[in-house]
């Protein structure tokens, strides 16, 4: 279906998917696209529709582009809902750039040496880009929606990089934020014109704190989901959601080494890497990394690969809309656990495996990746029960929990109830653990299974 919208100068055919509220920024050039549009032009014509359009359900419009030579354009674009579809935009984005900027540092990481890693007072491991992907996320978000309308709980701070000591290290991150600030363009964004200053850096990442948790809306950002897995060379993923009234209404998850082809999922990362490196740059290969997300009520979920070589960043940048599996046997079904032992229970979880008759091997995997598997439905089953005296994070699922939930999963805690957001950094009244599967029906089978198999437990 497509409406005629006509100018002064000459008519324009316009797909009803543009039709919504779009308030653009300086954080979009005026002659950035977005959505789905085509049309001819002469040089040096003008297409423009500002204000006025002649349909009297269209949304106020602004809208400019130069063409700068005879053509015909096309866009392409996915059907997303009115509601946040700018912050959706401005997200993924903001994720994407923080992908490349990770996948950056991750291959000098290897190359060389640890001296890059630190560790936290918790003896958890952080890098430079933790910082570096943290002053991207809060510079993007604040830029396109100005800073006195954007609050942000992310996980770091600035504490380790103020010290007198750690002059190199602020040096470093600064010098990896302004290279991955270079390429915004790249993704339809407005750079900051000049390089940002440790100053400037060290604001963006303070803007960041622990503070608006408890507010009724919200951006909450793990910059580096797995730390552990991103210095080994393994999967992890960058994490930021929208939540309002205590629910996540945006998630976006970047995993810069979850392959877009399942066929690579068997491969070692290291051996995916080496074989990356030998394949023509020309060429979409399958280990490039992908962005996934969703829309709370959107009813769908997206993945879209890394870009790679100098390719730009045009919207919906292949998208391809994911859902989970239809797996709803036990005994047929993958569930997912976390590497680490330190904070999960991997033996009630086998035991519990068990009793469901789950015959295939887990899927142990980094971050947040988890969720990603579930819902492209490389996976069918995700159970974290933690230790005693660990407690779970809003930053650790806030994301994915959407991303599972538009892609047709079902997750909750071990009660069936679903996750609350509204209080504060933890998910308070957690009943046990969390549970995400790929339906309904696998859903109520594991919780039946985690019932039974509680009381006997040592948890």
């Amino acid at each position: 279906m497509s409406f005629t919208c006509t100018t002064t100068s000459f008519p324009i055919k316009v797909p009803h998917t543009l039709f919504h509220s779009r308030k653009f920024n300086d954080v979009f050039p005026k002659t950035q696209i977005l959505g789905t549009l085509s049309f001819s032009s002469k040089k040096n014509s003008h297409l423009g529709f500002k204000d006025k359009l002649s349909l009297a359900q269209c949304s106020k419009t602004s809208f400019l582009s130069e063409m700068d030579e005879d053509c015909k354009f096309e866009v392409s674009s996915i059907d997303i809902p009115d509601g946040y579809c700018k912050e959706l935009e401005i997200a993924v984005r903001a994720v994407h750039m923080a992908c490349l900027l990770c996948q950056r540092v991750q291959d000098n990481l290897l190359s060389k040496s640890f001296e890059q890693v630190h560790s936290k007072e918790d003896n958890s491991p952080v890098t430079i880009a933790d910082w570096s992907v943290q002053a991207i996320v809060s510079w993007v978000l604040s830029e396109a929606f100005g800073s006195e309308n954007v609050s942000i709980v992310a996980e770091e701070d600035v504490e380790v990089l103020s010290k007198a000591s750690a002059v190199g290290l602020l040096e470093a991150v600064v010098r990896t934020v302004n290279e991955c600030l270079a390429d915004a363009p790249r993704f339809g964004l407005k750079g900051p014109g000049t390089d940002l200053d440790a100053k400037a850096v060290l604001a963006a990442i303070s803007r960041c704190n622990l503070a608006g948790a408890r507010g009724s809306k919200f951006w909450v950002l793990d910059p580096v989901d797995g730390t552990l897995g991103f210095v080994r060379g393994d999967q992890y993923a960058i994490a930021l959601a929208l939540i309002e009234d205590g629910e996540p209404v945006l998630g976006v998850l970047g995993c810069p080494n979850y392959p877009m082809k399942k066929e690579w999922l068997g491969y070692q990362n290291g051996y995916r890497r080496i074989l990356s490196r030998l394949t023509s740059q020309t060429s979409v290969s399958g280990d490039k990394g992908s962005v996934l997300y969703a829309r709370k009520g959107g009813g769908k979920a997206w993945m879209q690969p890394l870009l790679y070589g100098e390719k730009n960043f045009v919207w919906p940048n292949s998208a391809k809309q994911i859902k989970v599996s239809s797996i709803d046997n036990p005994a047929l079904a993958t569930f997912c656990e976390p590497v680490e032992k330190a904070n999960s229970s991997h033996s009630f979880t086998a035991g519990l495996a068990h009793s469901v008759g789950l015959r295939n091997q887990p899927l142990r995997v980094y971050s947040m990746v988890k969720y990603a598997a579930i819902a492209r439905g490389d996976a069918e089953i995700f159970m974290k029960f933690a230790s005693a005296g660990y407690k779970e994070k809003i930053w650790d699922h806030a994301a994915g929990v959407l991303i599972i939930e538009e892609a047709g999963g079902v997750v909750t805690d071990a009660g069936g109830q679903p996750l609350d957001f509204s209080k504060g950094v933890y998910l308070e009244g957690l009943d046990r653990g969390i549970i995400a599967c790929a339906g309904a029906k696998l859903h109520e089978k594991i919780i039946q299974a985690v019932d039974a198999s509680w009381n006997s437990s040592s948890l």
